[in-house]
């Protein structure tokens, strides 16, 4: 007897990580320190020391049920793009840069090429957040789970002066809300979406015209990472006063965590376009507007609150970052809260 007939593969383990060198190879930063193989990933703080009071901002999350649509599809290479968004996005929300992420992969059986397909979307999703991908784990657990499937989390560390924080302390009446454009369902609410729709490779595999595209690739769709259109609106000079990254619970959930007490959100549901995956599941599963909204991002991943002076800055920053905003409410005096009309 040896471990691997115990079912862990060491060898897969050493040839995974080989694979997947030249994927974090990409997402380095110059104050990563060392290489990918040690017990610890090490990044200097030093540029740190510049700011006037650094406060360090974490994040940890996954993809959720998501993670099922791509075993089925047998697509791996996007989903790890959604574990790093769930956690930078969540930094960048709060005024942080994010700095570095660190993957956690649990599987049945480690594949080397499935394993590497996985870190490579990882990867990319790095890039797109500019954080650096310095270590990782990938976990057989024979017995545990079946052969073929995995799962997927992580977490990123990021960092922000003080003073730079996003608070909501400073909203006021007439505050203007803006909203960036979402890739689609994004990473939650996908216990719904499987009730909804046959989880088959020919029901995922069906083009559907208002879709433009097969279902499965439409829900597949990987969240939008909105770090650089935030960075380019600071770099803009706009003080983003709020911030909600509108994830599970959907707008009435998410826009109240960014309010204080005294303000109320008031958000305009005809002043963008909601994306067709929301319409087509919202009438397949026969779903309530008021569940749809309270599940799913329905078009708008991401909210800020800016000064009335600062909206056509604002949208222009955001849009130099390749995301499409929209100006979506605003803020009045009331209970804390949120109001959809």
């Amino acid at each position: 007897m040896d471990y691997k007939k115990a079912g862990v593969d060491i060898e897969a383990g050493y040839k995974s990580v080989e694979l997947m060198k030249e994927h974090v190879k990409r997402t380095m930063r110059e104050e990563v320190l060392g290489g990918l193989g040690g017990f610890s990933g090490a990044f200097s703080l030093k540029k740190i020391k510049e700011m006037e009071d650094p406060v360090l901002l974490s994040g940890t999350d996954g993809c959720g049920t998501k993670v099922k649509l791509a075993m089925i599809m047998d697509k791996h290479d996007t989903i790890g793009i959604d574990a790093v968004a769930m956690c930078v996005n969540d930094i960048a929300c709060a005024g942080g840069e994010p700095l570095f992420f660190l993957d956690y992969i649990a599987c049945g059986k480690n594949y080397p090429e499935k394993i590497a397909q996985i870190v490579s979307g990882v990867a990319e999703g790095c890039v797109q957040s500019d954080a650096a991908l310095i270590g990782g784990e990938t976990a057989e657990h024979p017995g545990l789970m079946p052969e073929e499937e995995y799962d997927l989390a992580g977490f990123a560390v990021g960092v922000c002066d003080r003073k730079e924080m996003i608070t909501g302390e400073n909203l006021k009446d007439g505050d203007v809300l803006i909203g960036m454009a979402s890739t689609g369902v994004h990473s939650n609410g996908f216990s719904l979406v499987r009730k909804v729709f046959d989880m088959t490779k020919e029901s995922l595999d069906t083009y559907y015209d208002e879709l433009g595209t097969t279902l499965g690739e439409a829900l597949l769709a990987p969240t939008r990472i909105y770090v650089k259109a935030l960075k380019n609106v600071k770099n803009a000079g706009v003080t983003v006063k709020a911030c909600s990254h509108i994830t599970g619970g959907g707008f009435y959930e998410n826009i109240p965590r960014m309010l204080k007490d005294g303000v109320h959100a008031v958000i305009e549901k005809d002043s963008y376009p909601i994306p067709p995956i929301f319409t087509l599941m919202a009438k397949k599963g026969d779903i309530a507007e008021q569940m749809m909204y309270n599940t799913y991002n329905m078009g708008i991943g991401m909210i800020v609150a800016v000064d009335p002076a600062d909206v056509d800055k604002t949208m222009e920053a955001m849009r130099a970052a390749g995301d499409t905003p929209y100006v979506v409410g605003k803020i009045t005096e009331g209970e804390k809260g949120v109001t959809l009309c």
